[in-house]
C-alpha cells in the first residue's frame, strides 16, 4: 500500500509551551502561530504543557492569559495539561504528548524548557524545531541539556535565535553548529503599535500627566533577572530634578500585593511628594499600546539573559524614546550609544534626563526606520524553515 503526505494542504505543526504567562517570548509565539495558521497553508495548533502558574507573586491562569485569548479568538486549536510547569507529569499525560507528536508534521518548542518533557516521549522522527529567546543558557535549567542531547541524537532540525546574542550564546554552550541556530530576529505589529496623538493625550489624562510631565514607563516582571531596583534607584534620582515625572511599571508582581516590591518601593521613594499619585503600579497589562503612547521613555534595566526585548521594539513602535542597559541585543536594537546606561542608577538617571531632553530627535531617527521593527520579516522567515523542515520529511511513497 502506498502513504501519501498531500502538503498541498500544509504541514500539521504543533507548538509546545511550558505553559501560558505574562512575557515577551509567549506574546511572540503567539503572533507566529497566529500568522501562519492564518496566511498560509500551514495548520497550526498548540500544547500547553501546564494550565497555571504562580510567579512573581501573581496567580495566572491559562483561562486568563491574553496570549491564550488571542489563539483561541484566532480559531488556533489549543490544549493544555492539568498541571504546574513544576509538578509532576502522569504517564496518562506523557501519552497524550507523545500522541500530539507523532500526529504533527513539524514541531516547534517554545524555548528548550518544553524538551524535557519531549525528552522522554521521543519526537516520533518529527522534524523539531526550538524557538530560543534569551542569551543565557546558564539559567535555562534542565532543558538546555536536553536540546543539547536531541542536537546530537540528529533530532535537532534547527534551534531559532531571536538575536546575535542568543545564537553566540547557545553556540558557546552547545555546540550546536552556527548553520542549525539561525537568526530570526523580533519584530512587532505595526497596526497595533504605532503613535497616536488622540490615544496619547487621552491616557496620559487618565494617568493624571498635566502637561509636558515625563512619564518613565517600564515593562517587566518582578524578578532578579529584570533588574528592578535599578529602575526605582534611578527614578528617585530622576523625580529629583523632575519632581512631577509619572513612573508607569507594568509586569507581574509590579503591585503592592507583591511585598518585596512595595518594599521597595517605600525604601526607595518614600520621600517623594508625588508617589500617591504619580507611581502607576499596573501589574499585568492586556493592552499596552495606549500605555506606550503615554510614555516618553520606554526603560530596560535589566542584568542578564535579555536578547532582543519585545517591550522596547514596542514602545519605539509607539513613539517612546528607548533607554537599556547592555543586555543582549538591546544596545543595537536602540541604535544610539546615548540611549545605553550602566548599572549604576545615577548614570542610568542621567541617561534618562538626556534621552527626554532630546526626545524629539530620537523619535524622528526611530520614526524614519520604523520599519525594521516589523515582524513580517519574522514571520516570513519561520514560513520557510516550517516548509523546508517539512518537506525535507516527506516519506517517499512504497511501490
Amino acid at each position: 500500500m502506498s502513504t501519501v503526505a498531500y502538503l498541498e494542504d500544509g504541514p500539521s505543526v504543533l507548538s509546545l509551551y511550558e505553559g501560558f504567562f505574562a512575557g515577551g517570548a509567549r506574546i511572540l509565539h503567539t503572533a507566529v502561530v497566529r500568522a501562519l495558521d492564518a496566511t498560509t497553508p500551514q495548520r497550526h495548533s498548540v500544547l500547553s504543557l501546564s494550565d497555571r502558574v504562580q510567579r512573581e507573586f501573581t496567580a495566572q491562569r491559562i483561562s486568563s492569559d491574553n496570549s491564550y485569548r488571542r489563539l483561541t479568538a484566532a480559531g488556533v486549536p489549543v490544549r493544555a495539561l492539568r498541571r504546574t510547569p513544576t509538578g509532576p507529569i502522569t504517564a496518562s499525560q506523557l501519552k497524550r504528548v507523545e500522541q500530539s507528536v507523532a500526529k504533527a508534521d513539524v514541531v516547534l518548542s517554545l524555548k528548550e524548557q518544553p524538551l524535557t518533557v519531549l525528552g522522554r516521549v521521543g519526537t516520533s522522527g518529527t522534524p523539531l524545531i526550538t524557538c530560543l529567546h534569551r542569551s543565557d543558557p546558564e539559567h535555562q535549567g534542565a532543558g538546555v541539556q536536553e536540546l543539547m542531547d536531541l542536537d546530537r541524537a540528529g533530532l535537532l532540525t534547527a534551534a531559532v535565535c531571536c538575536a546575535e546574542s542568543t545564537q553566540r550564546a547557545y553556540h558557546e554552550a552547545t555546540g550546536i553548529p552556527l548553520e542549525r541556530l539561525p537568526v530570526f530576529p523580533n519584530g512587532v505589529d505595526l497596526h497595533k503599535f504605532s503613535t497616536d496623538a488622540e490615544l496619547r493625550t487621552s491616557k496620559r489624562a487618565e494617568l493624571g500627566v498635566s502637561g509636558e510631565e515625563p512619564v518613565v514607563m517600564i515593562a517587566a516582571r518582578f524578578d532578579e533577572m529584570k533588574n528592578i531596583p535599578l529602575f526605582v534607584r534611578a527614578a528617585r534620582r530622576f523625580v529629583q530634578e523632575h519632581p512631577d515625572a509619572h513612573l508607569v511599571m507594568c509586569g507581574a508582581g509590579m503591585t503592592a500585593d507583591n511585598p518585596a516590591f512595595a518594599q521597595l518601593i517605600a525604601e526607595e521613594l518614600g520621600a517623594w511628594p508625588a508617589l500617591e499619585t504619580n507611581l502607576h503600579a499596573l501589574g499585568i497589562q492586556s493592552q499596552m499600546a495606549p500605555l506606550y503612547n503615554a510614555a516618553d521613555l520606554i526603560t530596560l534595566t535589566s542584568a542578564f539573559g535579555e536578547a532582543a526585548p519585545l517591550c522596547l521594539l514596542e514602545g519605539m513602535a509607539c513613539g517612546a524614546v528607548p533607554v537599556t542597559t547592555p543586555v543582549g541585543d538591546a544596545p543595537a536594537m536602540v541604535g544610539d550609544p546615548r540611549l545605553v546606561a550602566s548599572f549604576d542608577p545615577a548614570e542610568m538617571a542621567e541617561s534618562w534626563k538626556a534621552a527626554f531632553a532630546q526626545r524629539e530627535e530620537h523619535f524622528e531617527r526611530i520614526f524614519r526606520n520604523r520599519q525594521r521593527l516589523s515582524e513580517q520579516r519574522l514571520f516570513d522567515a519561520y514560513a520557510r524553515l516550517i516548509k523546508e523542515s517539512a518537506d525535507s520529511a516527506l516519506i517517499p511513497v512504497a511501490v
